[in-house]
């Protein structure tokens, strides 16, 4: 039977804000919060090419900083200084917002939602860029909250988790569609050269991740395993090519096992220069736990590594791919493939597809993961995507075909036959 791919031309525009869904996200007001550093200031800038007619509070400390994005972002821009640790503070600003994009990392070891909350109370919609377990999971216990409040959330909405959840989702909901049997495996699998350009906030994420046991799910049971363990070496296609990718502990794992009903899922990221892998399996196996669970003594760490990293950025550039592979109990196994070659700029975009399309109306009251349909509607999930691949500098974006059609080298079985 052939594949009912979801098919994206990255060589047209993506679908504009007003041309989609219940109502237009045109004119609303968005606040994002962590909008002076990398990822924020990506996602401001996604969302005034996106949508040109939003108006944009850029929140931050950093007066200077945040004055100098909004220089560029234009007349419909302004700069808001947030404290998001003070309650009366938040709430008094979103008392005026549509929509409230929390990309103030990391969120790892955080002790509460506290923006979520303030969101919930003064009914704003929510997007976060969470790429934390049980930050996201205690974000998904305020649901009844949100639900009584009107308020549509989306928790862990940016490329990694987010972008890779919604490709999953589809290629559960097309191998279901096309009775091709059950899915029995999905596995992602993420590289990003360096730190992505994506500043001291993914160094200090990367750290406090390499202090957490990894969760994976084996024939629907739970296991725990070490980080930055169990190797492989994984094809991302042309422009990125084979890497080294290890087991991390991300959130998409937990979620997308309970809301899509795989058995068995597992996550791995990998970095390049190789030597940085080596660093991290150094760190994960030498540096104490206690160490790596202590926010403040991470942020040391942070200190000490990011001018070395920074220099090798230089060097290493900032490339990204993230491979979503399925297998069913039939046999067939498909993939997701998206590449970019600036994570900085296509994490952006993929925040700024999960904003407008809570702002569209495709996200129902309530906290929900990319994955869900009351998250993102399924017919809504070919627009997200459309607008997350739409950054210049995209390589390449496949789903739902089999892996050696992405492959730079398919292994082949005889009689032009390939796996």
């Amino acid at each position: 039977m052939a594949r009912a791919a979801l098919h994206i031309s990255m060589a047209i525009s993506p679908t504009k804000c007003g041309e989609n869904g219940d109502k237009s996200a045109e004119n609303s007001r968005v606040l994002i919060l962590g909008g002076t550093g990398r990822v924020g200031g990506s996602t401001a800038t996604a969302l005034s090419k996106l949508c040109p007619s939003l108006q944009l509070l850029i929140a931050g400390r950093n007066r200077e900083k945040g004055a100098a994005l909004v220089s560029k972002l234009g007349k419909n821009a302004e700069f808001v200084e947030v404290n998001i640790e003070s309650t009366n503070m938040l709430e008094n600003t979103l008392e005026d917002v549509d929509l409230v994009v929390h990309a103030a990392g990391p969120f790892q070891k955080a002790e509460n939602c506290n923006v979520l909350e303030a969101a919930i109370s003064t009914k704003t919609a929510y997007v976060d860029i969470c790429d934390d377990t049980d930050y996201s999971q205690r974000a998904k216990s305020f649901h009844s909250e949100a639900v009584a409040a009107g308020v549509p959330a989306i928790t862990t909405g940016g490329i990694y988790p987010g972008v890779s959840n919604v490709m999953a989702a589809e290629l559960v909901h097309s191998a279901k569609s096309e009775n091709a049997g059950e899915p029995e495996r999905l596995r992602f699998f993420y590289y990003t050269a360096g730190s992505g350009g994506a500043g001291p906030t993914i160094l200090a994420t990367s750290f406090l991740l390499l202090g957490e046991d990894v969760i994976a799910y084996n024939k629907g049971e739970m296991i725990k395993m070490k980080p930055y363990s169990g190797v492989l070496n994984i094809d991302f296609g042309k422009g990125i090519g084979k890497r080294d990718v290890y087991l991390l502990n991300l959130p998409e794992v937990r979620s997308t096992y309970e809301i899509l009903g795989v058995p068995n899922v597992s996550a791995r990221f990998g970095t390049a220069p190789f030597f940085w892998n080596w660093g991290m399996q150094a760190i994960a196996n030498f540096v104490p736990r206690e160490i790596l669970r202590d926010r403040s003594k991470v942020q040391q760490l942070v200190q000490i590594f990011n001018p070395l990293v920074r220099a090798i950025d230089g060097i290493a550039g900032e490339r990204v791919a993230i491979r979503v592979d399925l297998e069913c109990s039939n046999g067939r196994s498909t993939v997701g493939l998206f590449t970019h070659k600036k994570l900085s700029v296509s994490v952006g975009y993929s925040t700024a597809a999960f904003a407008l399309a809570v702002l569209e109306g495709s996200t129902q009251h309530g906290v929900w993961f990319p994955e869900e349909p009351e998250g993102i509607a399924i017919d809504a999930r070919k627009v997200l995507l459309e607008r997350a691949v739409a950054a210049e500098g995209t390589i390449n974006f496949v789903m739902n075909k089999p892996p050696w059609l992405v492959e730079t080298d398919p292994k082949e079985i005889g009689l032009g036959i390939y796996v």
